[in-house]
This record gives C-alpha cells, structure tokens and sequence, in this order.
C-alpha cells in the first residue's frame, strides 16, 4: 500500500483521496453522527426531566413537612 502512494503528489494524498471518502461515505457519516448528535440530546433531555422531578419532590416534601409541624 505505501508503494503505490509513493508516486503519487502530495495533493493526491492530502486532497483527493479525503474528498473521495468523504463524497462515497458521506452519506454514512452524516448519519452515524446524526444518530450520536440525537442519542446525546436524549440523553440531556433526560437527564433535565429528572433532576427537575427530583428538585420537585424535594420542594414539595419540604413545603409539606414545613406545614405539619403548625
């Protein structure tokens, strides 16, 4: 493999063969990390919904226990 890129320039290398991967699996890339973008906003999005139920209950279970003790 190092043999037939020794001949070849250095923007045959550098510039040619990237754009050549990226226009064959570009299609691939886009949506590996699409799908990666989408799990880690799931995952904040529940991350958010929990600690704020949690924040929640605690609030409420202080505020309830503040009144039984009038």
């Amino acid at each position: 493999m190092r043999e037939i890129f020794a001949g070849m320039p250095w923007w045959v290398k550098w510039v040619a063969m990237p754009v050549i991967a990226l226009v064959v699996f570009g299609g691939v890339i886009a949506s590996v990390v699409g799908f990666v973008i989408g799990l880690l906003f799931k995952v904040l999005v529940f991350v958010a919904l929990v600690g704020g139920l949690m924040y929640v209950v605690r609030k409420f279970m202080a505020s309830s226990s503040s009144r039984s003790d009038w």
